[in-house]
């Protein structure tokens, strides 16, 4: 039987189902960021973070660099940090 050596090729990996990826931005380029405010203050000077939580809800986390205000925003609306907690547990 042939042993595998380093130059042996591999058999492909197996891919996820696909899924449209949104562009990357940057959290130090202004020119590449989207456009995001705090709810509180209205500073454009935050931080954005797109996710999917364990219940396959999607979300936005939004923490802002001048007051501090940390969100959560789904598609329904703004969630508590106690609902994303019981979403993130697992099933």
């Amino acid at each position: 039987m042939p042993v595998a050596g380093p130059n042996t090729p591999r058999a492909p990996r197996r891919s996820r189902a696909a899924r449209p990826t949104p562009p990357l931005g940057s959290l130090t380029q202004a020119a590449h960021r989207e456009s995001a405010v705090c709810g509180s203050c209205g500073s454009e000077r935050v931080t954005r973070l797109s996710m999917a939580l364990t219940d396959g809800t999607e979300v936005q986390f939004v923490s802002c660099h001048v007051c501090e205000e940390r969100s959560w925003l789904s598609p329904g609306g703004p969630l508590s940090v106690a609902s994303v907690l019981d979403r993130t547990r697992k099933q």
